[in-house]
């Protein structure tokens, strides 16, 4: 499945609503840091059914970056039955984003 694009106008449907856990990344198209994180977010989006993926661009989306108080970017939050469960900031491996939303696989014994 692809990532969502969040909005103000959909985010509470998708996220705080949503019957499966959500991962939110909060980026910008200047940012560096998010574009190195962006093709991971998009892989995880992909491979994952277990888990819902939104992105909110917070230039279009200033709102939602207020009501949740991202200083910086990129951010990721973990949403779980509506409430956040992991707040994260800065470039993460996908290692990092698996482990974040636990769903980090283990190669140990392969």
């Amino acid at each position: 499945m692809a990532y969502i694009t969040l909005t103000k106008d959909n985010y509470d449907q998708e996220v705080l609503h949503a019957s499966q856990p959500v991962l939110v990344d909060f980026w910008a198209p200047w940012c560096g840091p998010c574009a190195a994180l962006s093709p991971i977010i998009d892989e995880i989006a992909g491979e994952q059914s277990e888990v819902k993926v939104g992105k909110v661009n917070v230039d279009e989306q200033p709102e939602l970056a207020k009501q949740y108080r991202v200083m910086s970017i990129p951010t990721l939050m973990f949403f779980k039955d509506g409430d956040l469960v992991r707040r994260e900031a800065g470039g993460k491996s996908k290692e990092e984003v698996l482990d974040m939303i636990g769903l980090h696989r283990s190669t140990a014994g392969v």
